[in-house]
């Protein structure tokens, strides 16, 4: 049987966008032939019905079958929504899934999932009560590539993982935006940490935390780093590191919203018998070369090298659309490859983080402290 998931947008910016086409691209082209997704519904805010409909023009192939709303209110009420995909700036996040969520709507909210942990808290109680499904849009997670060195490094084949390198950073051009640009504004959750650090985060998190000798410990330390912009105060370079002595291996992790980073590896990931590289950009990597070790005199010797290539239509979010499917149509209230314990992990990270750098949101902006 066919499951066909009917899909309520919230917002119309950049994200979405991206979002919808991949929900559109033929499920065939990626070997699925059980799911379907349909858009039947785009909010937008403040009466903007002309730009829900410039939306669905520019992004769904002008279906004049889908609804333009100038509210996420009437998204939410309509009973032709199944689901609803949340692409707001990240201050909004809690506030829009806990409507959607009152609306008995399930969600797909973009990461970060929200600005704290105690708004996540709040959201998974509130989906636990109203009884959805509630997943962080960490789409890295779910993309075949994603899949392929995760299995690798769960075969054991190079030894147990030590260290993850990886680094996510952007050149915005500070001085040349407004400071109303979410990425330079705190009230939206500016700054590298939030926007571009959930990416590195998510390479330590499958390569480490997901490790079976780790058995899903979280990690021992956090220890972080920030150097903010004079402009607003946001962050602009944040390092951070994280220990797993369970496994005795670490994650050093790095994002900047003032420096371009194209050149590869993206994610270096090294274990005792080998390394893996994964090519920028890491939130949606087409390749990874493994280098695998020699042993007894070319111990520290690469002996073979293998290359990874995939490559398939869209451009990758169409993977954890189909997760939500799958989760949705067996009952399933969290997803087994990113679930909430690894939501409130990430969001953990980053509040911590946030509070060793000195980095706090101006007074309101967060929900639930």
């Amino acid at each position: 049987m066919t499951t066909i998931l009917r899909w309520g947008i919230i917002s119309t910016g950049g994200i979405s966008a991206t979002f919808v086409k991949d929900l559109l691209v033929d499920p065939k082209t990626r070997n699925i032939d059980d799911i379907v997704h349909k858009v039947v519904a785009v909010g937008s805010r403040n009466g903007a019905v002309d730009k829900a409909n410039a939306f669905i023009t520019a992004n769904a192939h002008g279906d004049e079958g889908i609804k333009a709303y100038g509210t996420y209110e009437e998204v939410y009420a309509d009973k032709d929504v199944d689901v609803i995909y949340v692409g707001t700036p990240h201050t909004f996040h809690y506030t829009n899934s806990l409507d959607a969520m009152k609306a008995g709507k399930h969600v797909l909210c973009e990461k970060p999932v929200t600005s704290n942990v105690a708004e996540l808290k709040g959201l998974l109680a509130a989906a636990k009560e109203h009884g959805v499904f509630f997943m962080e849009a960490m789409w890295t997670r779910f993309q075949p590539l994603s899949l392929a060195v995760v299995g690798l490094l769960e075969s054991g084949e190079l030894g147990k993982p030590v260290v993850v390198h990886g680094d996510l950073s952007a050149d915005f051009g500070l001085h040349d935006i407004p400071k109303t640009h979410r990425i330079l504004d705190p009230a939206l959750g500016g700054g590298a940490i939030l926007d571009l650090g959930p990416y590195p985060l998510v390479w330590a998190i499958m390569a480490l935390y997901e490790n079976p000798a780790n058995e899903l410990s979280s990690p021992s330390s956090i220890t972080g780093s920030i150097v903010k912009t004079p402009i607003t105060g946001v962050d602009a370079n944040t390092s951070f590191t994280l220990n797993f002595d369970k496994i005795g291996a670490q994650a050093v992790l790095s994002c900047s919203i003032n420096a371009s980073t194209l050149t590869n590896p993206g994610v270096t990931i090294r274990c005792e018998k080998g390394t893996i590289r994964v090519a920028a950009p890491i939130f949606v990597p087409k390749s990874y070369k493994v280098e695998y070790f020699g042993t007894g005199k070319e111990k520290n010797k690469v002996v073979r090298e293998e290359e990874k290539v995939f490559d398939y239509i869209g451009h990758g979010m169409q993977f954890e659309a189909d997760e939500v499917a799958r989760c949705i149509r067996e009952g399933k209230k969290e997803s087994a490859l990113w679930g909430h314990a690894k939501s409130l992990l990430a969001m953990t990270v980053f509040d911590a983080v946030r509070k060793q750098g000195g980095y706090e949101l101006p007074p309101g902006v967060e929900q639930l402290v």
